[in-house]
């Protein structure tokens, strides 16, 4: 499980953060975008090496480029009333590296951060760059797309669901449940937004695929996460860690963050 999970870490410092920088299409953002690279493969690299000084070094390396992009996220100008939900799912966005990069330098020099188990803490790094980072950017995006209340929900509903999850981890098993249940409402939207833009909107025929696929991986993969935290918090058979980095871990990694990315980005609309 370790290689996989470092895998799917690797593609989202390397790919999925980069690619979501350029579809923010912020100028503001440019020094965070110049930085990233070099952060992005310091802490790609820490995964590989064994814990001690040289991967928390390069961990920190990381840390430091995700600093950058709060940085970035501070000096955003206010919004107007009526785009306060995109840009509560685009500063959840921007916070989440953050949260991955904390988790990342414990991890790496073998400090259980706050008590929790090396394992969770890997787990964390992973679910801040898909759930935290990608999922609440494009839903964050997805406001300019297909303006609306349904996308001003998401909007909301992702970035909610993510901190809940996160607050879970601290307080009881069933405000995770709620937090899971939450998100998966809000990915559940972007999906069926992202699934009827596809749908009826978008000519090349790549696109419409790399979109659609993106919706229906995401629809199928959520169901997943909420039979994990039902079972956590009741006690019920469901999936072992293992398998739902396997399952769930992959689907949004590859299916829903790197093709919806790389789609949105061919169709130039967000």
């Amino acid at each position: 499980m370790r290689v996989l999970i470092n895998l799917l870490v690797a593609v989202g410092m390397l790919v999925v953060v980069p690619a979501g920088l350029r579809l923010l299409a912020d100028p503001a953002a440019a020094v965070a975008r110049r930085v990233w690279p070099v952060g992005a493969a310091a802490g790609a690299l820490s995964l590989w090496l064994p814990r001690g000084t040289v991967a928390t070094g390069l961990a920190t390396v990381y840390a430091i480029a995700a600093a950058v992009l709060c940085a970035y996220a501070m000096s955003r100008p206010a919004r107007p009333r009526r785009e306060w939900p995109a840009e509560a799912a685009v500063l959840t966005a921007l916070a989440g590296p953050a949260v991955a990069a904390s988790a990342l330098v414990a991890e790496r020099s073998g400090y259980h951060l706050f008590g929790f188990d090396l394992g969770v803490l890997a787990l964390t790094v992973a679910h801040f760059h898909f759930a935290g980072f990608a999922a609440a950017l494009i839903a964050g995006l997805l406001t300019r797309t297909v303006p609306g209340r349904a996308a001003d929900v998401a909007a909301l509903t992702v970035p909610a669901g993510t901190l809940l999850v996160l607050l879970g981890y601290f307080t009881a098993e069933w405000v995770e449940l709620a937090g899971a249940l939450v998100l998966t409402a809000g990915m559940w939207i972007v999906g069926w937004l992202t699934w009827r833009y596809a749908r009826t909107t978008v000519a090349d025929r790549l696109t419409t695929v790399l979109l659609g696929g993106s919706a229906l991986v995401l629809a199928a993969s959520m169901v997943l996460a909420v039979s994990w935290a039902l079972g956590e918090a009741t006690g019920l058979p469901h999936p072992s860690l293992a398998w739902m980095a396997a399952t769930h871990g992959v689907a949004n990694a590859l299916g829903f963050a790197l093709c919806g990315m790389v789609g949105w980005r061919r169709a130039g609309a967000l």
